[in-house]
């Protein structure tokens, strides 16, 4: 079974170079990809992409006919393709004897996917077919200011638990700006309290407030440092995903195996008792 990697990131992470990164080194490691456009706005994709969402809804025309800004559309085209995203699982399950991983690039606008229905539907539908791991994308120099590394914490910890999978917070550009402070900050919490503490703000002390609840989060989640530009660090990403795969299957698929169930059984009762129902009327 290939394992599927969603890539997700801020804007101005480096998220699409990123993905062209990953994808030519996984070549190079002669590793074979599947690779999948999600981003509608985008005007040019510089990776070789298996599907495209497109191909299949017009991000310009979307905005035209229901009058919509940038946002909206690209919300709107992800509900759209969305609907449609079963014969996206079937075309992966008909290569999956012939690629090792199957690369997933999201809209620049995070929230349009991460927190939307559109995007949870997309995100389960692969997850409960294939191993399924979420690429977070950090901005290391922005990291460098401790408040701007607990919001990005924030929003990796809310992507972990609306999804449910396996978490790898990948610290982009370790070319310009070396990780080790970020990888310190999440392993000794007064390190980045005493960062915290030196700016004495609102913002700050509610940071310092949160970094005590992030600090269990910390212990779960694999993170790593890479420099999408260079290459640096991308052998270990990867192996750090195989550690991640296997987390998926002791974790994070019995659990949802048991979720299907468990809506598949109210769907039935659902559907029964709407049947006695009629029954009854007639």
């Amino acid at each position: 079974m290939p394992t599927v990697l969603i890539v997700l990131g801020m804007a101005g992470s480096g998220k699409t170079t990123f993905v062209q990164r990953l994808i030519s080194t996984l070549a190079m490691m002669g590793k074979r990809t599947y690779n999948v456009n999600l981003d509608p706005a985008v005007l040019e994709v510089n990776f070789p992409a298996n599907i495209d969402i497109r191909d299949s809804v017009k991000y310009k025309s979307v905005m035209k006919t229901y009058k919509l800004g940038p946002n909206g559309a690209i919300l709107t085209c992800l509900n759209i393709f969305a609907a449609q995203f079963d014969q996206v699982v079937k075309l992966i399950e008909q290569k999956k004897g012939q690629v090792d991983y199957v690369v997933i690039d999201t809209p620049g606008q995070i929230e349009a996917f991460s927190q939307s229905a559109s995007g949870q539907i997309i995100t389960e539908s692969l997850a409960c077919t294939f191993p399924t791991v979420n690429l977070y994308i950090a901005d290391t120099v922005r990291c460098e200011n401790p408040n701007t590394f607990t919001s990005n914490m924030l929003y990796s910890l809310s992507i972990l638990y609306k999804s449910k999978l396996p978490m790898l917070v990948c610290f982009n550009k370790n070319d310009i700006l070396d990780h080790t402070f970020a990888l310190e900050w999440m392993q000794d919490f007064d390190l980045l309290d005493q960062n915290l503490s030196k700016v004495d703000t609102y913002l700050s002390s509610l940071s310092r407030s949160l970094s005590l609840v992030l600090e269990e989060f910390y212990r779960t989640v694999e993170a790593c440092g890479v420099s999408a530009r260079t290459g640096k660090g991308f052998e270990g990403m990867i192996e750090t995903v195989g550690r991640c795969r296997g987390e998926y299957f002791e974790v994070y698929h019995r659990e949802m195996v048991e979720r299907i169930k468990d809506r598949n059984a109210k769907e039935k009762e659902a559907l029964s008792a709407l049947d006695v129902a009629m029954k009854q009327q007639q």
